[in-house]
């Protein structure tokens, strides 16, 4: 058994796939993220009209029935398809088979905001038109928040743990976190894990602009519309998504010849225990959940070259966490890069976490950094280097990733470059 320092069973990332805003595989979401450009757009999945919010980030371009068997994909809400695609994705480039894989000790922890409110409201549409009769019979099998984990391992024949993640927008990264503890303990060799989400609808669009949490002055220019850490930020633009990873122990992925993408080096949680959709001002929260995830890697924040943000591009939601990372990193803070991918994606919710982390193995194998795009005036209190507008070269060896849920639900991943 291959161990760190610390003893624990090493784990790899060996595949990795992505459908997004910005580009339906790994290559193109990064080649675009890079460029800086945006996946913002006018909403088209549903009618904005009226909404304080038109805009968002959808995935274009997806046909389900390229990725599996179209009887198998009309069973399944958008969520679900997106995520077994995105895992076909990452398998195929994990060069991982069935043939000699024992696929009890295979398995999969998604992360995901609820699943299916698209097939929510169409339900209770016809719930209330045409009565309890008509509804789907197969809307529970779409709709619970399982069924994504569920449908990738029935797709893929993986016959060990299997769990969900529903910390809303920490969805993603606690599930990629939370695979790696499987395999550290040695209950399975090979996860896939990751976020999807696919929540763009009328009820979804009308609870967040009720909450006053979208973003409203940008619907003549979506590509401007989201703007973390910028004086003119005013809310999050929806968005959807998913991103997959293949994890691996050291082991396993040497044994059959694999080639390592990044090593997950450590993975910490908390919670804020405050309120439910806002931080605390001086996030303490986020603050524990990263110092707690470079004690679990064993590193101080010298370590660390690159944070990848949660910021949302809310008012108080990016004050906080740059206090946060003062909090952690002292002065270091200051000519630390830290950036915003949702400024080019949106907010994909559950599914941020799997399509982040994904960008940030990027940049460990590219040495690239993307920009946080539209920062063009940093607002007040946020006064760190965030990368704006334009990519950056550096020399990455060590990345942390930051998702803050609402719940005050944190999870922080570190990842590092693979060293033998």
């Amino acid at each position: 058994m291959a161990a760190g320092t610390n003893g624990r069973r090493r784990v790899v990332i060996t595949g990795m796939g992505v459908f997004s805003p910005l580009g339906n595989s790994v290559d193109e979401l990064w080649t675009r993220a890079t460029a800086g450009e945006s996946g913002l757009a006018r909403l088209t999945l549903v009618d904005p009209t009226g909404y304080p919010c038109q805009v968002g980030g959808e995935v274009q371009g997806f046909e389900a029935a390229e990725h599996m068997d179209r009887k198998d994909a009309r069973r399944m809400a958008r969520a679900s398809q997106l995520a077994v695609a995105a895992a076909r994705q990452a398998v195929a480039q994990a060069g991982l088979t069935l043939e000699g894989l024992d696929r009890t000790r295979a398995g999969m922890v998604c992360g995901t905001g609820g699943s299916s409110m698209v097939d929510t409201e169409q339900a209770m549409r016809t719930l209330v038109a045409r009565g309890g009769s008509k509804v789907d019979p197969l809307l529970m099998a779409r709709m619970l928040p399982n069924m994504p984990a569920a449908n990738v391992t029935i797709q893929l024949g993986l016959l060990g743990y299997t769990n969900t993640v529903t910390t809303a927008c920490a969805a993603g990264t606690q599930a990629i976190g939370d695979a790696v503890e499987v395999i550290r303990r040695g209950a399975a060799d090979v996860m896939i894990a990751g976020g999807t989400e696919a929540g763009i609808s009328e009820l979804g669009l009308a609870a967040f602009c009720a909450m006053r949490a979208l973003t409203t002055g940008f619907n003549d220019t979506p590509e401007r519309a989201s703007r973390p850490f910028d004086r003119d930020r005013d809310g999050f633009a929806p968005a959807e998504g998913a991103g997959m990873l293949v994890l691996e122990a050291l082991e396993h992925a040497q044994a059959r010849g694999a080639e390592p993408l990044a090593e997950v080096l450590g993975y910490g949680v908390s919670a804020d225990g405050l309120y439910l959709v806002a931080p605390p001002e001086d996030g303490n929260g986020a603050t524990r959940a990263m110092r707690a995830a470079l004690a679990n890697a064993a590193l101080t924040p010298e370590a660390i070259d690159y944070v990848s943000a949660h910021a949302t591009a809310t008012e108080l939601g990016d004050v906080a966490e740059t206090r946060a990372l003062k909090a952690v990193f002292g002065e270091r803070a200051y000519a630390l890069p830290v950036t915003a991918l949702k400024s080019q994606l949106g907010h994909l919710l559950g599914a941020a976490g799997g399509v982040e982390t994904v960008a940030a193995v990027q940049t460990l194998r590219t040495g690239t950094i993307a920009p946080t795009v539209n920062l063009e005036h940093p607002g007040e209190g946020c006064d760190l280097d965030y990368v704006p507008l334009y990519a950056r070269r550096a020399d990455v060896r060590t990345v942390m990733k930051n998702s803050f849920g609402f719940g005050g639900q944190n999870a922080v991943l570190v990842l590092g470059r693979y060293e033998p």
